[in-house]
């Protein structure tokens, strides 16, 4: 199955979630400081929105993690860092033994944090170009 990790432009703990709210405060609307944050929580909530929750689970054949920053094992650190990535971004990978590949950048999120269907489009057509299968599901 493969693996797909969206990876948070901020810290888990909770000095973390005040630091990202202060950035996202004083950043203009079109200059978020996390479009993943955006995508999947509308920005400052602390809990998925219903959209994102529905939009998740038309993602088959992959399990998706969302991790912010302190969050990444080994594996994934290295290579965000190799890679020299911005945040957020998504990465994926065919399956856990995979090697790892870049499926959106932070400025790709940033044109789809507000479109889910375009997100889907651009994720199934990002990894079909970088060989990993997915399978996106209609709305229901």
């Amino acid at each position: 199955m493969a693996q797909l990790y969206i990876i948070y432009n901020a810290d888990s703990t909770a000095l973390g979630k005040i630091k990202y709210a202060c950035t996202k405060i004083m950043s203009s609307s079109s200059d978020s400081p996390c479009s993943a944050c955006d995508l999947t929580h509308n920005g400052l909530h602390l809990t998925e929105t219903a959209q994102w929750s529905a939009t998740k689970k038309r993602i088959g054949g992959a399990e998706v993690q969302q991790l912010h920053r302190d969050e990444l094992s080994i594996k994934l650190k290295q290579f965000f860092d190799s890679e020299k990535l911005e945040l957020p971004v998504v990465i994926g990978q065919e399956s856990i033994e995979a090697t790892l590949k870049v499926l959106m950048t932070k400025d790709e999120l940033r044109l789809y944090s507000k479109d889910y269907e375009k997100f889907l489009a651009s994720l199934q057509k990002n990894a079909s170009d970088q060989g990993i299968a997915l399978d996106i599901q209609n709305e229901e």
